[in-house]
């Protein structure tokens, strides 16, 4: 076998690190499906406790309450309330309602607690009728505890609309509720189906499912493969390893019967003895 040439190296040696970044990749994915499982875990182990008055998270770390069930009871402030905007549900534009409720158990003094209370259909994605879409001034109903997203950069207020926000950030929704709020908001929880587009309907629960990380984990492992049997058969494949075809002066053997005749023909024309056909 000949000795590999520079450019045989050089593309060995890219297939080599296209191969490692594809596992990386799927190795990164497969933690990802782990972490994934172990929040379902959580979600689920935590949906089957009992439902608890939202007045006894006042003292549990966020961590611990995130994804409880727990009920409040609390006078709903409409005039504060703010939308994230440009959300969608069942396929329709709209937005989620996000009112101030004060408990009135008096476990959380003057803070109030951010209802997520439900999406209302909006064409443009932030703006709709905000009389039409509220409720009773006194809230009683069960709900989700979710925390705050990580603080993401960009702007957190809309520029096209008042009271309009693109991200969940507390200190900006404490700033436009007029409240001190507690540090996870609730997830109203009820009927999903939309019946007046006018009215909020409760927002479905996140599903705790494992989402695309395995099916994106065998991906990347096929596309390493592919890279590392494509270079081997680049390399070991029919006509690699052999030397370049060598041409001898036997011009009968090289061209097979025609070589033959020219042979006979030349034979005659010299007169060889050692033809008889001459």
């Amino acid at each position: 076998m000949s000795r590999p040439d520079a450019k045989t190296l050089l593309f060995g040696a890219l297939t080599v690190i296209a191969a490692a970044v594809c596992i990386r990749l799927g190795v990164w994915q497969l933690n990802r499906l782990t972490q994934r499982r172990a929040q379902n875990a959580i979600v689920l182990a935590r949906g089957t406790m009992p439902v608890v008055s939202v007045s006894s998270l006042r003292s549990v770390d966020t961590t611990a309450s995130h994804w409880r069930r727990v009920h409040i009871h609390g006078v709903a402030d409409y005039a504060g309330e703010v939308v994230h905007a440009t959300r969608s549900q069942a396929g329709s534009p709209g937005v989620h309602v996000l009112t101030p409720v004060r408990p009135l158990d008096g476990g959380w003094g003057d803070t109030a607690v951010l209802l997520l209370r439900g999406f209302v259909y909006s064409p443009d994605g932030r703006t709709f009728d905000r009389d039409k879409a509220r409720e009773s001034d006194t809230l009683d109903l069960d709900a989700l505890v979710l925390a705050f997203p990580a603080h993401a950069p960009g702007r957190v207020q809309m520029t096209t609309a008042t009271r309009a926000v693109r991200l969940l950030d507390r200190d900006t929704l404490a700033a436009l509720t007029g409240h001190p709020l507690a540090p996870f908001i609730l997830l109203a929880l009820g009927d999903t189906a939309m019946s007046d587009i006018a009215k909020a309907v409760r927002v479905p629960p996140p599903s705790p499912s494992e989402g695309p990380h395995q099916s994106y984990a065998i991906q990347w492992f096929a596309f390493a493969t592919v890279f590392l049997v494509g270079f081997a058969a680049f390399i070991w494949g029919p006509g690699r390893g052999r030397g370049a075809p060598s041409f001898d002066d036997d011009t009968g053997r090289d061209l097979g019967g025609v070589g033959h005749a020219q042979n006979e023909q030349a034979a005659r024309q010299h007169g060889d003895p050692t033809n008889p056909s001459v």
